[in-house]
């Protein structure tokens, strides 16, 4: 993935009113955020402790300086936690402690063997096979459908992060070579371009909600059940509530995507033979290209085993195997060995050059890392100041609802609300055990506003820092922030209704005591 310039989206797509609002926006951010700072710094808030109202102060001008852009968003990630150390709000060691969370490394692992995908051309040659294939060429359109689908498959059984980081470079050289075939200067500036780049990012959100596997959220939520309530969800049970969720919400995108971005006026089935033949120049498969893709498919298959272990033991996530693979070869650790032995595999030994070199290497989104990382600091300190658990209380006791439908209407918006400003892993750690302590309080089952809240909180599209994936996409360049607001808000609405009513209808509830 190529590395972002200054200017952190593309804006030859905009009209000149368009230009005039961004600057203004812009412009904004740098009166704004300071006054949003200051404001709630010294506003007194009810219940609220000081260390936590100054983080309240900092989580609001850091969101209004990413809304804005009135600086580089990887920026804003460096300033917001260094502005905690500096108001005392925890150590340099404590607040930064994120930036080396095993999720950084596996973006790292992950961007260096796409990085060795785009450097030997394996890029091309994917993309000329997918682009040649009779049921894609006959409708450009259905490459939604065909990115949505694979994504949320391949996310069913590996993170999210990772599922991304294999299908958007593939999505990145269609891209390219579409613009070629058309004559665009610069296609991947056009909205088909954002569309592309977000549904896959999007998918790979939601595929993730189908198995307990899928995504942390779930295995968070899962435990969280079965320690404070006794009752334990199994593997296919899980799937019962996800799996229609994931297929409903995908089915969505390739909707929305279609009908808002949709492909330009391209009759692409005309340029089959073209691109048949410019497949055929690509030539024989080099060394170098055999490299990538034998280490690429062995982190992928160590990516997905442990999800294969649990879907086909009865133990599910509980099996031994399953427990010992994750405690020493995590995703992260594989992504850096993945992407270590690209360094060691010689690509010409006349030349002794090897697949990857480190000059390779800094050409990889090194700003979307500190990004996303920057947000984990604050999704932090967030739960150990307090900030969250008022958040979320302060919500519940807002709505007032006090049935079993209700409570799952409520704590699916607050699981989708918070994990617009923290990951999706911190979001279900707050939110779950909130969502059953007030349903318990409130005398009603809290099987189902847990297991909606859990559900929940692997949504949050608004942002580059809600989810990895996002800030993948938004790291290509090729989506504009507003679009994946505009975009993601729809998905975020559209995935509170289905979660709601597929746990209201699918859901279990706890059994009678005896």
């Amino acid at each position: 993935m190529p590395l972002p310039q200054e200017e952190p989206t593309p804006r030859s797509n905009l009209s000149e009113a368009e230009e005039r609002f961004d600057r203004l926006r812009r412009r904004l951010g740098w009166y704004l955020a300071p006054a949003v700072l200051m404001a709630l710094w010294f506003l007194p808030i009810p219940g609220l402790s000081e260390p936590a109202r100054h983080l309240f102060a900092i989580v609001g001008m850091t969101l209004t300086l990413w809304i804005t852009e009135a600086i580089p968003l990887a920026a804003t990630a460096l300033l917001a936690p260094a502005l905690c150390v500096a108001t005392g709000l925890g150590s340099a060691r404590e607040v930064f402690r994120p930036f080396s969370d095993p999720v950084v490394f596996l973006f790292i692992g992950s961007f260096l063997m796409s990085e060795a995908m785009l450097k030997h051309g394996l890029n091309r040659r994917f993309a000329f096979g997918l682009l040649t294939l009779p049921w894609i060429t006959a409708s450009p359109g259905r490459l939604y459908a065909a990115f949505a689908g694979i994504t949320a498959v391949i996310s069913m059984w590996v993170s999210n992060a990772a599922a991304t980081a294999m299908m958007l470079p593939i999505a990145l050289s269609i891209l390219a070579e579409l613009g070629l075939r058309q004559g665009a200067a610069n296609f991947r500036a056009t909205p088909y371009a954002a569309g592309l780049m977000l549904i896959t990012a999007f998918a790979a959100s939601v595929g993730g909600m189908a198995t307990p596997v899928g995504t942390p959220p779930n295995l968070i939520g899962i435990g969280a059940v079965e320690r404070l309530l006794g009752y334990k969800i199994t593997f296919f049970e899980w799937m019962r509530l996800g799996l229609p969720v994931a297929v409903v919400l995908t089915v969505f995108l390739v909707w929305r995507f279609g009908r808002h971005c949709p492909f330009p006026n391209f009759p692409l089935a005309d340029s089959r033979p073209l691109l048949e033949k410019e497949r055929a120049k690509i030539g024989p498969w080099t060394r170098g290209q055999r490299n990538v893709v034998g280490v690429f498919i062995g982190a992928v298959a160590f990516w997905m085993l442990p999800g294969l272990i649990a879907g086909f033991s009865e133990r599910g996530a509980a099996d031994p195997v399953f427990l010992w693979i994750n405690a020493r070869a995590p995703e992260s650790i594989i992504g850096l060995l993945a992407a270590s032995l690209l360094f060691i595999l010689p690509a010409d030994t006349k030349r002794e050059s090897f697949t990857l070199e480190w000059r390779d290497a800094a050409g990889i989104d090194w700003g979307t890392i500190l990004l996303f990382a920057g947000g984990m600091c604050l999704g932090e300190l967030m739960f150990s100041t307090g900030l969250a658990h008022w958040i979320g209380a302060g919500l519940a006791t807002i709505f007032q609802s006090h049935s079993v439908v209700g409570l799952t209407l409520l704590f699916t918006a607050i699981g989708i609300v918070v994990s617009e400003t923290t990951t999706n892993t911190a979001s279900a750690t707050m939110v779950v055990p909130i969502a059953i302590a007030v349903a318990q309080a409130a005398g009603v089952d809290p099987l189902k506003p847990a297991l909606a809240a859990c559900l929940g909180c692997s949504m949050g599209f608004l942002l580059p820092v809600s989810t990895g994936p996002n800030a993948m996409a938004y790291g290509t360049g090729c989506v504009p922030l507003k679009s994946m607001m505009r975009h993601g808000v729809w998905l975020d609405l559209a995935g509170w209704v289905v979660i709601v009513i597929t746990v209201l209808l699918l859901g279990p509830s706890m059994p009678a005591k005896p």
